[in-house]
């Protein structure tokens, strides 16, 4: 019940802004005091106010740029379900490899950190197998995702250098 009072408050004291576009020919009176509570004009307090960021600043990609490009192009063999740049996420379809028509893989890559570090990269390689015209989840195979993860390590290395050559 707290929590929920607590979001009431955020969202009545986010919604006390102006409505009308502030000029700087306005005629309000400049000795006006502003808000009895934050101290500024009457423009209103932002979940930007309460947090404690500001609107100037940039928020850049939260992940390590390099492991995230060689994310994508090591997955980009595989047909690209989903990618969420702000949490580091990248999944893929199911794929049969040419090599086993009978399975297909999926992989979930995460990046997790903004260091270029081997603890900065997850792979997870689902698998599924094909049974009486019926894919099943047969589990997941930490080999291949270990191997995926040294590979991505390695290109972003080689991206890294090739940048610094240049």
């Amino acid at each position: 019940m707290l929590k929920y009072l607590a979001i009431i408050f955020l969202v009545a004291l986010t919604s006390c802004t102006s409505t009308e576009p502030v000029t700087s020919n306005s005629s309000k009176n400049k000795s006006d005091p502003g808000s009895i509570i934050t101290g500024r004009d009457k423009q209103g307090i932002t979940l930007n106010d309460l947090s404690g960021t500001s609107k100037n600043k940039s928020i850049g990609i939260p992940v390590n740029a390099l492991l995230w490009r060689a994310s994508l192009d090591i997955a980009s063999i595989l047909p690209i379900d989903d990618i969420d740049v702000f949490s580091g996420t990248l999944l893929t379809d199911w794929y049969s490899l040419p090599s086993k028509p009978n399975e297909q893989i999926k992989l979930a890559i995460f990046v997790l950190d903004q260091e270029l570090r081997s603890d900065a990269i997850r792979v997870i390689v689902y698998i599924q197998t094909l049974n009486n015209g019926v894919w099943e989840d047969t589990g997941i195979d930490q080999e291949l995702a270990i191997q995926l993860e040294d590979l991505i390590l390695t290109r972003a290395r080689e991206i890294r250098a090739s940048s610094n050559t240049k």
